[in-house]
């Protein structure tokens, strides 16, 4: 049974209530046994053990306790085998481990908080109540299904209700349904169509929504998690977030690195065996050493300071936004909202104010008097709306043409008033003034023409203008008065004739000033805007004309025109929609989940109730941090500090700084493992022993994973950031471009080292021979992070300079690698080398940058060609 379609007297039986006197006592608590009260039911908190549960269990994580197994497990066998220890590798990266779930434990701590935040939108508020016959004041939650509700300007609708009565009622539905404009409510408004959408249900009020004119009577239909209001609440409690763009690339990325690592440890260990057997002398302590060498090449493979980067760059690039205006929730967010290909937005709040402007300009005298004294409304001392936002918006003109309203409505003498109903469509209100009368009137054109005695030609030229208007979906008052020598008859048929036409305003919710050029910038970006708004498709369409978004590729909809279709249908129908007018919780969330069911990274901007579920869902979140609701900011990723559609560009390009920087990390360090494993497996497999020590290659993995990487992580953004197209949610963050690189220069080092190994061309004697090829490969992999820091074919003197950072930690790490050398001998097991040999060893590590920039030489002259 649909509430709106059934006939009040029926309702009221069914519910047991009298529409004069309400509910008894009895049928007050058997109705609350039956439909439940007016409250919220709390989902049980995440306890702390299942959070830190859930924070250990993702790719990031998983793959850094991999690591700290393999490490745990070599340094025991060494402990075994007496060839030392060193656990301090071990509590480093446990320490790691804690850190990692300790910031996401925090970072994501609130999620239970939008529950909290809508319930603590029913408490405190006093109601009018009709109880066995008398009007009482009873508190928001004590409300119950068949209570009698009066309701006047200014109240906040407790529960959904069907409406008895009306006097010229009207509703801001705006936070449940889109709509700028207040909706006038009919209590004797027939409906027969069950699927009528909630924004044409007149006869209907919802919780949580404002009366904004009127006055009214409705019987309470639903409380607590049966409202509109409440529907959602469950959908936010009940819907889990899935997982984000970016963990799916790590779990896919640990999975790819964990399978090359243990067959490239089964490799070497097979292969030792094997020589041993050969040489006929396998013996217990050669296989516990061939077994140490395969997890020591394991622990090589395995990139465990991954996440520990990832977790730190995101943690400083959360500060950076933040200075940005956009506060970030969610610490995986800053980096999401770089993938964004799809941004479904709210119109009313976010694209536009949410606060009704006249946008054309009054200069008439006879206007301005008339907005000042046939008005009802009223502002707030901050110019805060106080009454119907139409009126409101032609007193906030009068004054900024210099008009004090409150000054004029003092000083008129009123004489009478006939008030705006939504049948009259006009008000009137007659003022005395030097002895005679004027009647002074304002409503629709349509009435106000038939008013007045305007010829054809001039009531054209009138219409034209207007007409103009309303393609923008605006919002036309139109203006004239009458003179009267004597006090007229109180008849609104005598006294709204003959007069005299004094103009028209236009009224509409503006767009917000930043939002032109941030969807432009959002197209040159690759970025897709949608538009789901609870406005009619009249609205909808003059806002994205406006924008410059609809074309013959892109259409504008109503709700009801897909609602009835599939799944597999509307997503061949997505690509080409722009504009969902009439657009309802469902929908957007409906919506939201399809499109990233076709592979596209979704943001949803939204300010209100009915924006909750899919602000949840989205891959990013993005609420107005001023006008916007608590609920739509608590169940957000991201809050804009400021409002501005514009800040969320920035998001994106920052965001896209972020997931570049990863990839730069990931191509340093996976040219490292490669180079690792390719020069253990091939110095084995050539007969000579494994090149490094256990402390050198600790050395080579601090390199790896310590600050020289970390500073790749905090590279400035480049240019040609928002030029390039967003990032495919099916996409590796391994390009095929990334994937050639590592390759390639993974290969010339490992090349370069093996030369050296085997015919030793840079003339080291037997005692250097080891120290020579530690330095050689240590230095080669810090000169190749310079070419990491260029993902394209960008040669890397371009933005050489920009990161100051990364050129200091560089420095100080080559200055290391010397001392350790030269003067730690006894633990590194190395030989000081004289100058002649530094100075070769560095111009053979500087090649890899040299034949790197060769090569993107030749793909430029190439790609001329």
């Amino acid at each position: 049974m649909q509430v709106f379609t059934e006939a009040k007297d029926k309702l009221l039986t069914l519910l047991k209530t009298d529409q004069n006197t309400g509910l008894t006592a009895e049928q007050v608590m058997k109705n609350a046994a039956e439909y439940g009260t007016n409250m919220l039911a709390p989902k049980k908190p995440t306890s702390l053990l299942k959070r830190i549960w859930h924070s250990a269990t993702e790719p990031m994580i998983l793959l850094l306790i991999a690591a700290g197994i393999i490490a745990l497990v070599v340094n025991v066998i060494r402990v075994v085998t007496s060839n030392g220890n060193a656990f301090w590798e071990c509590a480093g990266i446990f320490t790691a481990i804690a850190i990692s779930i300790i910031i996401t434990v925090l970072m994501e701590g609130k999620r239970t908080k939008a529950f909290e935040a809508l319930n603590k939108i029913k408490e405190n508020v006093a109601i009018r109540v009709l109880r066995d016959g008398y009007t009482v004041l009873l508190n928001q939650k004590d409300i119950v299904v068949g209570d009698i509700i009066l309701l006047a300007t200014g109240d906040k609708v407790p529960a959904d209700g069907r409406l008895l009565e009306s006097h010229e009622f009207a509703v801001d539905e705006s936070v449940l349904t889109g709509e700028s404009v207040p909706a006038e409510k009919n209590a004797n408004f027939v409906i027969t169509d069950e699927k009528t959408p909630i924004a044409e249900r007149c006869n209907m009020v919802y919780s949580g929504t404002y009366i904004t004119g009127g006055f009214g009577k409705m019987v309470v239909t639903a409380v607590g998690g049966k409202t509109e209001f409440g529907q959602i609440a469950q959908v936010i409690a009940n819907e889990d977030k899935s997982s984000t763009p970016l963990q799916e690339r790590l779990g896919r990325l640990g999975k790819m690195i964990t399978i090359f690592g243990v067959i490239a440890a089964v490799i070497v260990f097979v292969a030792q065996i094997f020589f041993f057997i050969l040489q006929g002398n396998l013996m217990f302590v050669d296989v516990m050493d061939a077994f140490v060498t395969s997890i020591v090449l394991i622990v090589a493979a395995v990139p465990e300071g991954l996440p520990t980067i990832v977790a730190v760059t995101l943690s400083i690039n959360i500060i950076r936004l933040s200075q940005q205006h956009a506060l970030v929730k969610k610490i995986i967010a800053s980096e999401t909202v770089g993938c964004i290909n799809v941004i479904c937005s709210d119109k009313t709040g976010t694209l536009t104010e949410n606060k009704m402007t006249v946008i054309n300009t009054i200069s008439s005298p006879e206007i301005l008097q008339n907005i000042c004294i046939n008005n009802t409304a009223d502002l707030g001392l901050d110019g805060s709306f106080i009454g119907n936002p139409t009126e409101c918006a032609l007193l906030t003109a009068a004054e900024k043409a210099g008009w004090d309203y409150r000054s004029c409505r003092k000083n008129a003498d009123v004489v009478y008033m006939f008030p705006f109903s939504s049948e009259k469509k006009v008000m009137t209100t007659i003022i005395q003034e030097n002895y005679k009368y004027v009647a002074l009137t304002k409503g629709s054109p349509e009435k106000i023409f038939h008013f007045c005695n305007l010829n054809s030609q001039e009531l054209e030229e009138i219409e034209n203008k207007i007409m103009l208007y309303q393609k923008k979906a605006c919002r036309i008052i139109a203006f004239a008065h009458r003179l009267f020598d004597k006090c007229p008859d109180f008849n609104e048929e005598i006294v709204e004739k003959n007069m005299v036409f004094d103009g028209f305003v236009a009224i509409s919710d503006p767009l917000r000033l930043d939002v032109y050029e941030a969807v432009k910038n959002c197209r040159i970006a690759g970025v897709d805007l949608k538009i789901l708004t609870g406005d009619n498709i009249v609205t909808a369409t003059a806002i994205a004309d406006e924008l410059h978004i609809l074309n013959e590729n892109n259409i504008a909809v109503e709700a009801r025109d897909i609602e009835l279709l599939t799944d597999k249908e509307l997503i061949t129908m997505l690509p080409k929609i722009s504009v969902i007018a009439r657009s309802t919780p469902t929908i957007k969330l409906r919506v939201v989940n399809l499109l990233k069911d076709m592979g596209n990274v979704v943001a949803v901007t939204g300010d209100g109730i009915n924006d909750a579920p899919a602000l949840k869902n989205a891959d990013v979140g993005i609420a107005m941090g001023i006008s916007g609701t608590e609920v739509s900011k608590e169940v957000s990723d991201i809050v804009l500090l400021n409002d501005s559609f514009s800040t969320i560009v920035n998001a994106i390009r920052w965001g896209r700084g972020i997931y570049e920087n990863f990839k730069r990390f990931i191509s340093f360090q996976l040219t490292v493992n490669i180079s690792s494993v390719i020069v253990v497996i091939s110095s084995i497999l050539l007969g000579f022993k494994a090149p490094f020590t256990a402390l050198q290659l600790l050395w080579i993995n601090l390199i790896m994973d310590g600050p020289p990487a970390l500073t790749l992580g905090l590279e400035p953004m480049h240019d040609d950031l928002m030029k390039q197209a967003p990032v495919k949610r099916s996409d590796n963050i391994l390009s095929k471009t990334m994937l050639l690189q590592i390759g390639l220069t993974g290969m010339y080092i490992s090349t370069v080292f093996l030369l050296q190994h085997i015919i030793n061309f840079l003339g080291a004697t037997s005692e250097q021979e080891s120290t020579v090829l530690f330095a050689l490969f240590a230095l080669l992999q810090l000169f190749n992070a310079f070419n990491c820091r260029e993902l394209h074919n960008t040669s890397i003197f371009k933005n050489l300079f920009k990161n100051k950072l990364m050129l200091s930690v560089t420095v100080i790490t080559i200055i290391l690698q010397i001392i350790i050398i030269q003067f730690a001998g006894v633990f590194f097991t190395t030989t000081p080398l004289p100058l002649f040999m530094w100075l070769k060893i560095f111009g053979i590590a500087v090649s890899v940058i040299v034949v790197a920039e060769i090569a993107k030489l030749g793909y430029w002259v190439f790609k001329r060609v």
